[in-house]
């Protein structure tokens, strides 16, 4: 039923320890990613906080150049992750892959403090989102791999709340850095290092080795304890990953991830046009953020949740909406005191109602064998059409202006929103089939 997909049918299997009877509801392979995940995006946002002001207004960067530059940086991340996700497949160690990652990107925070020219700056952007590239679908086929399906939304969700919490801090922490230190941005760059570092570490030392990798499987009671080794499976080729968009459902996912890819603002663009409209001061420009990510850690459980429960389809589109909603605001709103709020509310529901349940969707369509390189295949096409809106917009705006611009790309929302709606609506039954059976009802679990 594409994004429409619900629970389990009743009688599903659910290995033991991954949220079956009255188990714990998140595994603990999601809570220690998630744990990582704080950590690494208080670096990353610390740097994503400033680096807008500090290309456009340090460095003297037009608005096209930095559609270009933010393109790019995403770009590199998008192509990046088919090869990060046929690896973890490959070797069959996401772990490993998902900390070659995490380790490339805390590596290249350091180097931002020793170059201070667009070039090098643009080189040491794209090496740190090559290490975001590599380490997203891995990691979240772990998280996938240690949860049963009926749980995927709420997994999704309670990871990208913890990743928030990391991104409501971030840019709180590059506020007060700016506001205390001599050379501001050398010491947000400076800090982000460091605590880059201690995202890795926690990885080494608290993800547990091959966790997700293989799937624990529930044991008969009668079947006896000792078993021949089972036979090593065959390997994992590109053709296979690639083979995967011939699964209707799958395909339909990733149509969809792409069309509304090609709809959707650069954040640092929706805080620059936020701040154009509503002449916000450069000093609280870094706080911006803090308003998208308080809204998105605050929801994204209960989104996740309400995503198992309702269906997918249904939240992920409302998402799109809530997004075409601040658009409208940023365009035609009149000049209210409570105009930042709203919108960036809108943004974080936005984020709330999609970020996490595109995956958890895409993860009940994929084997598992193939986890890693499914979910890598739909985010490369969603982050390769950002990329394109990224130069897009930035061109729009260069040679139109800004809202003509931000209309534009509203207009394109509505109508690939429009088509998405479509194309995920649920599938009619075939004529005398039975009708599919009703979802479990949590409340009866044993």
């Amino acid at each position: 039923m594409y994004l429409a997909d619900r629970s389990a049918p009743a009688g599903a299997k659910t290995a033991p320890g991954r949220g079956s009877g009255r188990g714990p509801a998140v595994a603990p392979t999601v809570l220690a990613l998630g744990t990582v995940s704080l950590i690494t995006d208080i670096s990353s946002e610390m740097v994503t906080a400033v680096l807008p002001l500090y290309l456009i207004a340090g460095l003297g960067l037009s608005p096209l150049g930095f559609g270009a530059l933010d393109g790019v940086y995403n770009g590199v991340s998008a192509l990046v992750q088919l090869t990060g996700g046929h690896l973890a497949d490959r070797v069959r160690n996401h772990k490993l892959v998902a900390g070659i990652g995490y380790g490339l990107s805390a590596l290249c925070k350091p180097l931002l403090l020793l170059v201070h020219s667009l070039g090098p700056i643009s080189v040491i952007l794209a090496l740190e989102r090559t290490g975001k590239g590599l380490r997203t679908a891995p990691r979240d086929a772990l998280i996938s791999l240690s949860t049963p399906d009926e749980l995927q939304g709420r997994a999704f969700g309670v990871h990208r709340a913890m990743d928030t919490t990391g991104a409501l801090l971030g840019p709180l922490a590059a506020f007060l850095i700016l506001g205390v230190a001599v050379d501001g941005y050398d010491a947000v760059f400076g800090v982000s290092a460091c605590v880059a570092a201690l995202g890795v570490v926690v990885l080494v030392l608290f993800v547990p080795s091959g966790a997700g990798d293989t799937p624990a499987r529930p044991r008969s009671a009668a079947a006896p304890a000792a078993r021949p080794a089972p036979a090593r499976p065959d390997p994992v080729r590109l053709r296979d990953a690639v083979a995967l968009l011939r699964l209707p459902r799958l395909r339909a996912l990733a149509i969809c991830a792409v069309l509304l890819g090609l709809t959707t603002v650069s954040d640092a663009f929706v805080y620059l046009l936020l701040q154009r409209r509503t002449g916000i001061d450069d000093q609280w420009f870094p706080l911006l953020p803090l308003g998208t990510a308080a809204v998105f850690l605050l929801l994204a459980v209960p989104a996740g949740a309400l995503a198992d429960r309702i269906g997918r389809r249904t939240v992920f589109l409302t998402g799109h909406a809530l997004l075409l909603a601040a658009y409208g605001l940023l365009l035609w709103a009149p000049d209210w005191p409570a105009l930042p709020y709203l919108v960036l509310a809108l943004h974080g529901m936005f984020y709330a109602a999609t970020d996490g349940v595109l995956p958890a969707a895409v993860a009940a369509t994929v084997p598992e064998s193939l986890r890693a390189s499914g979910l890598a295949l739909v985010g490369t096409g969603q982050a390769l059409a950002r990329f394109g809106c990224s130069l897009a917009f930035g061109g729009a705006w260069t040679l139109w202006g800004t809202a003509a611009a931000l209309a534009a790309a509203a207009g394109r929302l509505l109508c690939c929103a429009a088509v998405a709606g479509h194309v995920l609506r649920p599938a009619p039954p075939a004529p005398g089939a039975p009708p599919a059976p009703a979802p479990p009802d949590p409340a009866r679990r044993p």
